[in-house]
């Protein structure tokens, strides 16, 4: 070998100093090198292909563990809690021109898109807040699903609500993973353009699953990109179908159902044995028990037939296992890691100190976070854009010339807030921050899922009765001093002083106090 490297030294140096280099590569990178101890694994195959081979039947394994094992179903449910929550709220965010939002038309969206919520699919039987939730199960254990806009007439749908606008919420089996097409670029039943943008989606006219599917009800139907939502969980660039969240623990979870039942057996086992008697060397059997006897076990009972020589002996089982719950632990961790869930919610394990719940908890909201935002962008957003569409188009919503048309469609989205551990110290902490200029009510109101134009409404219609009933609490801001009369004051406006006196005000002739009658 010394040989060979002096001789292309000598014949071309370039060439010796690219074996050289490439020589010290392979001794830095041990990882590229197969060994007793370490098995070189490659994946030269394209994110479409990988999952083309293994997508269906991940997706199918998936669903068994939803419908058989509590530990899977548990985890889709922290997810969907703690992602979507009881749903997305919109507040909508329309300004005019010199950005200012205009209350009139914010008042008019959200008083048609909750009349919309009620029953915005196709089915009439679904509120938007449990779309949201279906949706969102659908697309963690399934790794994708797909939703279609329904906008205007559509011969055989009728609409359910005043906005003539529908969505159909479609299981991924209807878009068959196995159509492909070169030259029509068609791949995994999604067509695309030359730069992979979907342009068409081909549905299934029925689900492959029914017992009623048919040759006939194979043919497809082809529907165009900008009537379909496509929500998927990808790991590779250009990925066009979505991967179940329970990809790389499967296996893990199928051992943790297998070990758990093995313990059930083994316990249901150790608790049927009793017993047994023991014969020792000096054992002299009697006429009576040369037959086979059965003892009946009952609490305090007493032995009083044993021969010379015999003696009860009880059965160890050790059952169940000591090392089950560490082991149940451990890998529970595990699946929680692989699923980006919280260990505590999964395991129900809520032992740790305030501390280490509290990391827990604001490691976690990152995770949660990433993903309610990916629901909200791929999901929730588009539909309100349509829906608003449709909205103006049918002239239900009234614009003023003043509207920045820029900001119609904009709107605010809130998911379940972080919840509070310590209440206290959280107020606190909030309130310090809104009186120190480093945030706002309404920041803090849409942390806790509030609607801050709501709220003021509230607070306000609030005041008015407690002045009007003459209620006085610690938080009554009219408990303070008269109003500066040199400043306006309206007719008939009323006040409530720290004792509970009532007053009135009167043009011209001041402010009257009011009795309890009055």
């Amino acid at each position: 070998m010394a040989l060979i490297d002096k001789l292309i030294k000598n014949v071309s140096p370039a060439w010796a100093l690219r074996r050289e280099r490439a020589r010290y590569m392979l001794k830095a990178y041990e990882a590229a090198k197969p060994s007793r101890l370490h098995k070189k694994r490659t994946d030269t195959g394209s994110g479409d292909s990988i999952v083309g081979s293994a997508g269906a039947s991940l997706r199918m394994q998936a669903r068994h563990l939803d419908e058989n094992h509590d530990l899977a179903r548990g985890v889709l449910s922290v997810l969907v809690n703690q992602v979507v929550g009881n749903g997305i709220r919109v507040e909508p965010q329309v300004r005019d021109k010199k950005g200012k939002l205009l209350r009139n038309v914010n008042q008019q969206l959200t008083a048609l898109h909750r009349d919309w919520m009620l029953s915005p699919d196709v089915t009439g039987q679904v509120h938007w807040n449990a779309a949201q939730r279906i949706a969102a199960r659908t697309w963690f254990r399934d790794g994708e699903t797909f939703t279609q806009l329904l906008r205007g007439d559509i011969k055989t749908l009728e609409h359910n609500t005043r906005v003539p606008f529908s969505i159909e919420l479609i299981e991924p089996d209807y878009v068959p993973i196995d159509y492909n097409d070169e030259k029509k670029r068609i791949i995994q039943g999604v067509q695309k353009n030359a730069w992979g943008r979907p342009l068409n989606y081909y549905f299934y006219k029925s689900h492959p699953g029914d017992r009623l599917f048919s040759r006939v009800t194979q043919d497809t139907k082809r529907v165009p990109a900008e009537n379909v939502l496509h929500l998927k969980l990808i790991d590779r660039i250009g990925q066009t179908r979505g991967v179940t969240v329970f990809a790389s623990v499967l296996n893990r979870l199928d051992d943790i159902k297998d070990y758990e039942e093995s313990e059930r057996v083994a316990a249901r086992v150790a608790a049927a044995m009793t017993a047994y008697i023991k014969k020792g060397s000096e054992y002299i059997p009697t006429t009576a028990q040369t037959s086979e006897r059965s003892l009946a076990m009952a609490p305090g009972m007493i032995f009083d037939d044993l021969a010379p020589g015999e003696e009860i002996g009880t059965i160890q089982s050790n059952r169940p296992s000591g090392a089950l719950e560490p082991f149940r632990q451990g890998q529970l961790k595990a699946v929680a890691a692989g699923t980006t869930t919280g260990y505590s919610s999964i395991a129900k394990d809520y032992n740790g100190s305030y501390s280490a719940q509290r990391q827990e908890l604001v490691e976690q909201s990152v995770h949660y976070a990433a993903l309610r935002d990916h629901f909200v962008e791929r999901f929730c957003r588009p539909t309100w854009r349509e829906f608003v569409k449709v909205a103006i188009a049918a002239g239900l919503v009234q614009i003023p010339k003043e509207t920045d048309l820029t900001t119609i469609d904009d709107a605010d989205f809130r998911g379940p807030s972080l919840p509070w551990i310590d209440p206290l110290k959280e107020l606190k902490a909030n309130e310090g921050l809104v009186q120190a200029g480093f945030k706002s009510r309404s920041q803090v109101i849409r942390e806790m899922s509030g609607s801050p134009a709501d709220v003021t409404e509230q607070i306000v219609q609030e005041r008015a009765d407690e002045l009007d009933k003459g209620l006085t609490f610690t938080t009554n801001t009219n408990t303070a001093k008269p109003p500066d009369t040199s400043q306006p004051v309206q007719d008939g406006q009323k006040f409530a002083d720290q004792n509970g006196n009532r007053y009135i005000y009167r043009h011209a002739t001041g402010w009257h106090r009011l009795d309890d009658a009055a």
